[in-house]
């Protein structure tokens, strides 16, 4: 449970990123953007593979840059879900999906798969 909530901060930073960077994506207070991350995990932990997977053969034939249209979907999904988020247009969830990505993969690397904060050191 907890390595969820550490993911769901790490998508809140994305998305605070994002909504500081991308001028059509916007969120009403601190809360929503937190509601957001946690709804952004659960629509990509449920809805995602499903698209994913109705998607693929568009998947193969772009090799698999279509999977940045997926992520623009499921943050416009969520933007639909919630009232205290707005998206401006299409492009505005495109690019704050990748910004959320970005910053995922990164805090997915600090943290590791176990969810702590690992440190490897390499001996000689």
């Amino acid at each position: 449970m907890t390595h969820f909530f550490l993911r769901a901060a790490i998508a809140s930073l994305g998305l605070w990123l994002a909504s500081t960077m991308v001028d059509g994506l916007a969120f009403e207070s601190g809360g929503w953007l937190i509601l957001a991350a946690v709804l952004l995990g659960l629509v990509n932990a449920v809805v995602r593979p499903l698209v994913v997977l109705l998607t693929l053969p568009l998947t193969v034939v772009t090799l698999g840059l279509f999977l940045l249209v997926v992520n623009g979907i499921m943050l416009a999904l969520v933007a639909g879900l919630l009232p205290g988020m707005a998206i401006g247009s299409f492009w505005d969830a495109f690019w704050g999906a990748i910004i959320v990505s970005v910053v995922s993969w990164i805090g997915s690397a600090i943290v590791g798969p176990r969810g702590g904060i690992q440190v490897t050191i390499h001996r000689e």
